[in-house]
């Protein structure tokens, strides 16, 4: 077992092969998560060499892909969206609500990625600003943050969105804030039965459009009555949404979120070791009770990889998404009308650095100060034989 093992090692080494033995039958979003992750924080990309003027200690750091698929290319990220939206918590109770496919719509959705997984996000947000506005609920006009997760802990195709909604809203007119009960926001029972409605009305809309395709096992279900019979299981079959209870403060909610927004399919911490037999790696099995769900699970890497892309995102898909009161068209509005309502003095936004040069830490021999001597094109190396390096630095 090797504590440093990454995807990137993983990708690096049967990759190759890999896309050998499906060629032709890849899409190409695929290919470039794939080259992207190989490339990352290697010499391919590029990057530049620092040294220290008190010691003459060298340091290579290669470039970062900066791929949204790529787990070591996350962090950064995700504290550059935590800053931005900090200024946005209002001081209530924050909600954390789950909306999950079905395993037969999901079939479905791995064939039709970019429309259905757009028509969740469209079907549970709508399920939610509904259901807060019926004055027999909640009455209020709320927001949410919604992501998407495409996986189950052990890389299986899973879709379901992530939202976070604070604990109340604005009454129809603008006038007052509408608190929710302190942990409870909306009857999940209600809720998962107008998401149900809603996204097979729609999903039959979409077919009646000929915007699905069916391709292999599915391939029957272009005849609408086969698709009708596919569906009536699911649509007698409750369609469960999750709530979990009301979070400890604001700060715990971006805390919590940002973990969500920047996850990938798997993290490098998860991975255990990369051998003959594949790839171990470390999961949770939500069947279990709590004390045993961390397992362990060793698949073979041809496996391994093909679970991976099951998660690759449609070019230029938003997997983030925001609504109602947090919608960027009316924001700031909404945000501040809330403010007022709640006698809240606005929190300044947090100043979120812009792109300069680089600068690099200081030196890991001495603490004296590293100063960028080389610029490495991509597939360069550094001219002359340094002294130490650290090739695995910080991302350029």
């Amino acid at each position: 077992m090797s504590a440093s093992l990454e995807l990137g090692d993983i990708f690096r080494a049967a990759g190759p092969a890999w896309r050998a033995a499906h060629a032709g039958r890849l899409p190409l979003q695929q290919l470039k998560v794939m080259s992207a992750i190989e490339h990352c924080r290697t010499a391919a990309l590029g990057g530049h060499v620092a040294a220290c003027g008190d010691c003459g200690h060298w340091r290579i750091a290669y470039n970062s892909c900066r791929n949204r698929h790529c787990p070591r290319c996350q962090g950064n990220a995700a504290r550059t969206w935590l800053a931005e939206r900090e200024a946005d918590l209002l001081p209530v109770g924050y909600f954390h609500v789950v909306f999950t496919l079905p395993a037969r719509i999901a079939d479905i959705a791995l064939q039709n990625k970019a429309v259905l997984y757009a028509l969740l996000f469209q079907a549970a947000s709508e399920t939610m600003m509904m259901i807060a506005a019926d004055p027999r609920h909640l009455g209020a006009r709320i927001g949410i943050t919604a992501v998407l997760h495409s996986w189950g802990s052990a890389l299986t195709h899973h879709p379901h969105v992530h939202m976070i909604v604070p604990g109340g809203g604005l009454s129809p007119d603008g006038q007052r804030w509408i608190s929710s009960r302190p942990a409870f926001l909306l009857p999940v029972r209600v809720l998962g039965k107008l998401f149900r409605r809603l996204f097979l009305t729609r999903l039959l809309a979409l077919f009646d459009a000929d915007r699905l395709v069916f391709r292999g096992q599915l391939a029957p279900l272009a005849d609408r009555r086969a698709f009708l019979r596919y569906l009536a299981p699911v649509r007698s079959r409750r369609w469960v949404v999750y709530a979990k209870p009301p979070f400890a403060g604001p700060k715990a909610v971006l805390a919590y979120l940002s973990r969500y927004t920047h996850r990938v399919a798997i993290s490098n911490r998860r991975l255990l070791a990369f051998d003959e037999r594949g790839v171990t790696f470390r999961y949770k099995d939500y069947r279990r009770d709590t004390a045993h769900q961390q397992q362990v699970m060793t698949l073979g890497t041809d496996e391994f990889i093909r679970r991976f892309m099951l998660h690759v995102l449609p070019r230029g898909f938003h997997r983030i998404r925001h609504y109602g009161l947090l919608a960027s068209s009316n924001r700031k509005a909404s945000l501040a009308r809330a403010r007022d309502l709640l006698n809240v003095i606005p929190t300044p936004a947090a100043e979120v650095p812009e792109s300069g040069p680089v600068t690099p830490p200081p030196c890991p021999c001495c603490g004296g100060q590293m100063v960028v001597i080389q610029i490495l094109p991509r597939w360069c190396q550094p001219r002359g034989p340094p002294r130490s390096t650290d090739p695995a630095g910080e991302s350029a």
